[in-house]
């Protein structure tokens, strides 16, 4: 009963044991002081991860949606331009493509919790700094900074999905975008609130999101005890087995991939940045119009945990990236034909259709056997895709001012839901990088 209990708690052989080695049987492994204190660590740091993923998670958008609150102070206070203004709403998407292809090296070199639990402390630093910084350089130098530890934490996600928790990629994906997705809502819901009850003082509205990352750090930190306990990366099966890294580049499906993740997120980008002035135009008060965003964003927290979990139980996932599509077209027909009349059930829509962001991180994981190719296609897609996703939100505020009102805008919305939704069912077939690499 000991040893099957050792089994079920080590599912991958243990390295630096004599079972890694194949020389002894798992009853001699188990019967080895190391070989316990390993699986003993394992079982407490599984216990512990998924606290550590959650707080992680919610630390992974607070940087952008607190700014975008108080983003009228903040100009104010620092004396920012319009121009700078509108380059530092395309910050984080310019951050996330630049600093996220330095995850895969930065892990292979330091190991999975290092580099996210450093993460953490940028994201902590980078907070705490910029609304302090005493000017506009100094304010982009702190958001950049925890920028990139929410570039490497986004990438490597996935990857501790996969590698600590292979036959529970979709509740635990889930459970990961149910806080991200509440980590983006909270602090749009509540950063002003706050900053009235401090005196209405913008830098402590913005720094107090500090605290939370700081929450986040401590987990990771316990988690490095654990390193030596990682599973340990299955040999890939096939004629590839032992070779060399897949060349991602030539992925069809990492491009369809890159291309879905980049046409959501710029439709995410859009939404936040863009639909409560939508609302305003057509009559309703800004609180109601922040009311209906908020709503939006929302509907992600209890459809990114259920998203997930659907997607992992079917073949395809390229229904799922239609249904979602369809609910945006019909969300941006509304705002088009009806924003006041039914303003209710376009967020309500809207909401559902920016669910395609947990669909994408689900399918990061599923088309990729390993967590060396599930590495790979995370950095590729998402770096690509949020690069692919700057001249979006730059572009609807082009058309709004060119045109000084949301038809041509929203026809731009709605034209670039087709393509999602054509890629997402490429995205979606049921094969990972490696088969298509082994059958070149």
């Amino acid at each position: 009963m000991t040893s099957d209990r050792t089994r079920t708690m080590t599912p991958h052989p243990i390295p630096g044991t004599k079972a890694d080695r194949g020389s002894v049987p798992d009853n001699a492994a188990v019967r080895s002081p190391a070989a316990g204190n390993v699986a003993s660590t394992r079982a407490w740091a599984l216990r512990l991860l998924p606290v550590a993923i959650v707080l992680a998670a919610l630390n992974l958008r607070p940087a952008v949606t607190s700014l975008g609150a108080l983003l009228e102070e903040v100009r104010d206070g620092l004396g920012m331009s319009g121009t700078v203004a509108g380059v530092l709403t395309s910050v984080p998407s310019l951050c996330f493509a630049a600093f996220g292809v330095m995850a895969p090296r930065l892990a292979r070199r330091f190991g999975l919790i290092a580099v996210v639990c450093t993460g953490m402390v940028a994201i902590t630093v980078g907070l705490l700094i910029r609304p302090y910084a005493g000017n506009t350089v100094g304010f982009l130098i702190g958001t950049a900074l925890a920028l990139m530890g929410i570039a490497v934490s986004n990438i490597l996600m996935p990857v501790i999905v996969k590698r600590w928790f292979p036959d529970r990629v979709g509740p635990m994906t889930g459970l990961y975008s149910m806080a991200l997705a509440l980590g983006t809502a909270l602090p749009a819901a509540v950063t002003v609130p706050v900053t009235d009850g401090l005196d209405g003082d913008w830098r402590a509205g913005l720094a107090v999101w500090a605290g939370l990352a700081a929450v986040a750090v401590l987990p990771w930190l316990v988690l490095l005890r654990a390193r030596g306990a990682e599973p340990v990366e299955p040999a890939p099966a096939g004629p590839r087995a032992g070779g060399s890294a897949v060349r991602i580049t030539r992925s069809r499906i990492a491009w369809a991939l890159a291309v879905f993740f980049g046409l959501q997120s710029t439709a995410a980008y859009i939404t936040m940045g863009w639909m409560a002035q939508i609302y305003r135009d057509a009559g309703l008060s800004a609180g109601t119009a922040g009311l209906l965003l908020a709503v939006t964003m929302v509907m992600g927290v209890p459809l990114a945990f259920v998203i997930p979990r659907v997607a992992t139980r079917l073949p395809q996932q390229g229904p799922i990236a239609v249904v979602l599509g369809v609910c945006g077209l019909a969300g941006y027909a509304g705002l088009y034909l009806a924003p006041a009349g039914g303003a209710w059930a376009w967020a309500f829509l809207l909401g559902i259709s920016n669910c395609a962001f947990p669909l994408a991180l689900t399918m990061v994981g599923m088309r990729a056997r390993t967590g060396a190719g599930v590495a790979q296609l995370s950095a590729f897609a998402q770096s690509t895709g949020y690069l692919l996703s700057i001249p979006g939100p730059l572009l609807v505020g082009v058309l709004y001012q060119h045109s000084g009102g949301w038809g041509q805008p929203l026809a731009l919305m709605a034209v670039l839901m087709v393509p999602q939704i054509l890629v997402g069912v490429l995205a979606g077939r049921d094969r990972t990088v490696e088969d298509e690499a082994a059958a070149r």
